[in-house]
């Protein structure tokens, strides 16, 4: 299992907004990074109380909340699920398994020319967007099961 001191950017954002570093705060991250699938707030909760018992799915909400609001994590639309998150550093995207659901982020790059031809055809202002490809992971093209 990797250590929370490995994502040291996560707890350099918290202390940064002034945020605790609590026991279910930690336990939750450790969860996102552990895992390379969107997880639903259930299955973080679930698998967090390996760990830390006492966790609860409030705490649970609450904490891929704040997350979520510091651009820690992002939501992640995979399979059925609209409630997925998965951890994020920066100014990226995802490309999710439709078959095993892994999540893989990957650089944003080459979309201010789309943002500007958007503009100049709308008028619009971009502020924000989300990008998410689906597809088949390596290992389950490997697999070559449909």
């Amino acid at each position: 299992m990797k250590k929370i001191s490995s994502y040291k950017p996560w707890v350099e954002t918290l202390k940064a907004f002034g945020v605790r570093l609590t026991l279910p705060r930690k336990t939750v991250l450790q969860v996102l990074a552990d895992n390379r699938e969107g997880l639903t707030p259930e299955e973080v909760c679930r698998l967090g109380r390996a760990s830390h018992p006492g966790l609860g799915l409030v705490t649970v909400y609450r904490a891929l909340e704040l997350f979520e609001k510091l651009g820690m994590i992002r939501r992640v639309h995979s399979g059925g699920h609209c409630q997925s998150y998965s951890a994020s550093f920066g100014d990226t995207h995802f490309v999710v398994c439709t078959r095993c659901g892994r999540v893989t982020e990957f650089p944003c790059c080459g979309l201010l020319p789309l943002f500007a031809h958007v503009r100049a055809r709308t008028g619009y202002e971009v502020t924000g967007h989300i990008l998410e490809i689906t597809g088949l992971c390596p290992d389950c093209v490997k697999s070559g099961e449909n």
